[in-house]
């Protein structure tokens, strides 16, 4: 299993600046991508992005040019910049890891980001 810690939400003005983090430990053989998502009141869960082993990424469309997935396999985390928030990115956002085939493999606690007007 994989154990992930998500940090870096908080609260932000539109237009500004927040960085996610995601450390992963356990069994990391087993990771083949890990994503973001998030969920805001009253609404599903949603993929915010994803990043896999050989470091492909896709986003959502509501967040493509405004977001940014990257890895560190050194540090075993992975982060998620996000620049020109708006409010409706407010959510918790929650981070998870993937064997092959799309299994999931653990979620983190999860991690506030509040964005006012």
């Amino acid at each position: 299993q994989v154990q992930l810690v998500e940090s870096g939400g908080g609260l932000v003005q539109a237009g500004g600046s927040l960085r996610l983090s995601c450390v992963a430990s356990g069994t990391f053989f087993s990771i083949n991508a890990m994503g973001w998502y998030r969920q805001a009141p009253g609404k599903q869960r949603e993929l915010v992005a994803r990043i896999t082993r050989g470091l492909s990424t896709n986003y959502a469309d509501s967040v493509k040019g405004r977001f940014t997935i990257s890895r560190d396999s050194a540090k075993n985390t992975m982060y998620l910049q996000m620049n020109s928030l708006k409010p409706e990115d407010t959510a918790v956002y929650y981070c998870n890891a993937e064997a092959p085939g799309g299994r999931v493999l653990g979620w983190g606690q999860g991690t506030q980001v509040t964005v006012s007007s």
